[in-house]
This record gives structure tokens, sequence and C-alpha cells, in this order.
């Protein structure tokens, strides 16, 4: 099993979801993070003041998967949120040894 984790712009994150719907992914994860990466941060102007945003919002995607299904939830994720512009994202695999519902007792790919 694989979990493949996704940071991208908040924008994006319906059209990602639709990708990933269409790839016949059941479920994610998303939770609202901040960070920067190459751009580090940006200055903006609010109300005659100008300030520095040093951390950028973006939102973070869990999706825990089949081994066989890791290609297909990355080019989904992929394809949705570029937009060839400085702080698209980043996707990373990470393996996952074991997983259990909770609910029912199922483990590993019954429990995906």
């Amino acid at each position: 099993m694989k979990l493949v984790t996704a940071i991208i712009k908040p924008h994006k994150l319906d059209a990602v979801k639709e990708a990933l719907q269409g790839a016949g992914i059941a479920g994610l994860t998303v939770s609202e993070v901040r960070g920067y990466g190459r751009q580090r941060g940006h200055t903006e102007i609010y109300r005659g003041a100008e300030y520095t945003v040093e951390f950028v919002p973006k939102v973070r995607l869990e999706v825990l998967t089949a081994d066989g299904a890791a290609d297909a939830v990355i080019e989904a994720v992929v394809a949705a949120a570029r937009s060839g512009e400085v702080g698209d994202g980043k996707v990373w695999v990470t393996s996952v040894d074991r997983v259990l519902r909770i609910r029912t007792g199922e483990t590993d790919d019954e429990a995906i």
C-alpha cells in the first residue's frame, strides 16, 4: 500500500478532488497548512501598509491506495493542480506497512 501526499494551492482543491473521483479514488484527507518553498512567501499591501506573508496558505491531500493505483493518483493530482507557476506544490509517495479499519477490523487492502 502507498500513501500519496500532495501539497497544492487551495483554489485547485476542487479540480483535484474531481480528478481523483474520475480516477476511481473513493476517499482522501484534506488539511489546511501553511509553508513556503522556493517562492519564500510574498509581500502584500493591506490598508496602505506593506507586510510580508512568510508562510503561504496551502492544502495538504493524503490518499491511501493500493500499490498499483498510486501512479493513477499521482497523475490525477499533477494534471489537476499544475498551473505552471511557482508554488504549484509537491507530491510524494510513502510506503505503508499496515492499515486497520477501526469499525470493522478489516486490514490492509480490505481496509482501503
